[in-house]
């Protein structure tokens, strides 16, 4: 091994996960934020939360998830970390999804609400998936699930979430979800066999799927139950009599290849299918493959998640392929696959059918420059009302800037853009920030950290968005600013530093092996002044 591989390795094996930095902290409650305020379906059950009440909710959730991870990692602290970022996400998740379905603690009229009980009911919805995860026995599954069995109340939805069954507490379940099962119209049964045995795992499932079996349900969420092969199996019953589907949650359930291939043939139809979501599952390329049969079963899908699947090129393609029949995608979300260059081609090729698409997620597929201008110069024709765009980690760099920033300039309904963790340095960064000067008056989150930026492009970016109406992150952390170029921007934004991400992770030394990387502020000066002729082209195709 020469001694620059040595290095390369070295470092390699060096690199940490945990703990994350201020500014992604700082990110996840933004966006856990925005989710709390924004409508949505449990947001219609439950309503909305105000703004104050999102903000403090989101802090306290990051702040719990940190401590769970962080007391994790300190049992591990020679591991890379990943165990932890894991229970990080996984912790946030759930307690958001805990927050989302409490609801506002206080109603318009004033009145504080009681969310701490067990059970809660709200008009046609039964829901015990209470403030903690829990297990049950057959005498408490006979207190919870007393209301099921008030023949006046139709409920239309039940969620068990976040309960661990034994096999007597199914037992219980049964008789009354059997006599219940034509009035269901939505059923979560994410999280319901935590901590048992794979025995006793799998029989709570068939009770559970014999006893729906011919519901005719429009939503359905098996999440988080670790099922595998064996478990899409247990479910078969209650799968093979779905024909009406219209929303379908199967993440983080170990969904193998062989599970894949068995969710795709359980479901006789899914042309009514909007909601397909396969999230942090093992389906690799097979599976794959057999998930796209099922998208091009599914003209009417409009948000599809298939991300940390473990896909590679050949599952890529095909995925890629099947969502050219999906002409009314809304959100998209591939993030943290192995697809390649030639996966991000084939990608390209499908988005000319997406004009509705709002929210693209792109990060970590390894599309390189080549991917990623295939993909800048088919969406700059399509989706006019993008407003999410991620395409982090992806090795791109300033060769494919000028595509992505002519792609970017056309988006003017844009309000989230992370490029991060790529190579973009100062000629990509000053590209980007042309492309979003002009207009883009919704644009609220610039992520460009970890981009090899120095002073130009760092100040270039400052000045393109520190004047946006309802701006609220500018991260470039992580790169290379020297501190005269950090104490620039920090004036620029002297009127607004809140929305000024942190520079804890900053190297003003650099580590840039290019000769450049060695000019002074007055070449980064100059650079930035041969880059101002450059034009990006708005086009006005929205």
């Amino acid at each position: 091994m020469d001694s620059q591989a040595q290095a390369f390795h070295q470092r390699s094996v060096s690199i940490k996960l945990w703990p994350p930095s201020q500014s992604t902290r700082i990110l996840l409650v933004e966006r856990m934020t925005k989710n709390f305020i924004t409508p949505s379906f449990l947001s219609r059950k439950y309503g909305l939360l105000s703004k104050e009440e999102a903000d403090e909710d989101a802090k306290q959730i990051e702040n719990i998830a940190f401590a769970a991870a962080d007391q994790h990692f300190e049992k591990e602290p020679y591991g890379d970390g990943s165990s932890a970022v894991q229970i990080y996400a996984k912790e946030s998740s759930k307690l958001m999804l805990e927050v989302l379905k409490r609801g506002p603690k206080v109603k318009e009229h004033g009145e504080v609400m009681q969310y701490e009980k067990d059970t809660a009911t709200h008009g046609s919805v039964f829901d015990i998936s209470g403030s903690r995860r829990s297990f049950i026995d057959s005498e408490e599954a006979v207190e919870l699930l007393k209301p099921l069995r008030d023949h006046e109340k139709l409920y239309t939805k039940i969620c068990f979430s976040n309960r661990s069954f034994g096999l007597d507490a199914a037992h219980v379940a049964e008789p009354i979800l059997t006599s219940i099962k034509d009035q269901l119209k939505e059923v979560d049964l994410s999280d319901i066999i935590a901590g048992r045995s794979e025995t006793e795992a799998l029989q709570v499932m068939n009770i559970f799927s014999s006893a729906l079996e011919g519901c005719v349900l429009r939503y359905l969420n098996l999440s988080d139950n670790a099922m595998g092969e064996k478990g899409v199996n247990a479910f078969g019953s209650l799968l093979r009599s779905q024909t009406n589907l219209e929303e379908l949650y199967l993440m983080n359930d170990g969904i193998s290849e062989e599970a894949a291939r068995a969710v795709s043939k359980f479901i006789p139809s899914t042309e009514k299918l909007r909601v397909l979501h396969f999230h942090n599952n093992m389906t690799g390329d097979e599976g794959a493959i057999a998930i796209s049969a099922m998208v091009k079963r599914s003209p009417l899908l409009e948000d599809f998640r298939c991300s940390s699947t473990r896909v590679g090129s050949e599952g890529g393609i095909a995925l890629a392929e099947a969502l050219g029949t999906c002409s009314h995608l809304k959100k998209l979300d591939l993030r943290d696959n192995m697809f390649g260059v030639q996966s991000g081609i084939a990608l390209s090729k499908s988005l000319s059918a997406f004009a509705d698409l709002t929210e693209i997620y792109l990060s970590y597929l390894n599309l390189e420059d080549k991917g990623t201008e295939a993909l800048a110069n088919s969406l700059k024709e399509s989706a006019p009302s993008l407003e999410v765009l991620e395409m982090a980690g992806n090795d791109i760099t300033a060769r494919s800037a000028a595509a992505l920033a002519t792609c970017i300039a056309a988006k003017q309904f844009i309000t989230r853009l992370n490029l991060s963790e790529n190579e973009l340095k100062d000629e990509g960064a000053i590209l980007i920030s042309k492309a979003v000067a002009e207009g883009h008056g919704q644009l609220t989150e610039v992520d460009l950290n970890t981009n090899s930026i120095r002073r130009a492009g760092a100040r270039a970016l400052a000045q393109a968005v520190v004047h946006k109406p309802g701006f609220k992150l500018l991260n470039i952390n992580a790169n290379f600013i020297s501190d005269e170029g950090i104490d620039e921007v920090k004036e620029i934004f002297k009127n607004s530093l809140n929305v000024l991400g942190p520079f804890d992770e900053n190297d003003p030394e650099g580590e840039d092996l290019d000769e450049e990387a060695e000019e002074d502020a007055d070449n980064e000066v100059d650079l930035e002044s041969k880059l101002k002729g450059l034009e990006i082209k708005q086009e006005e195709n929205y």
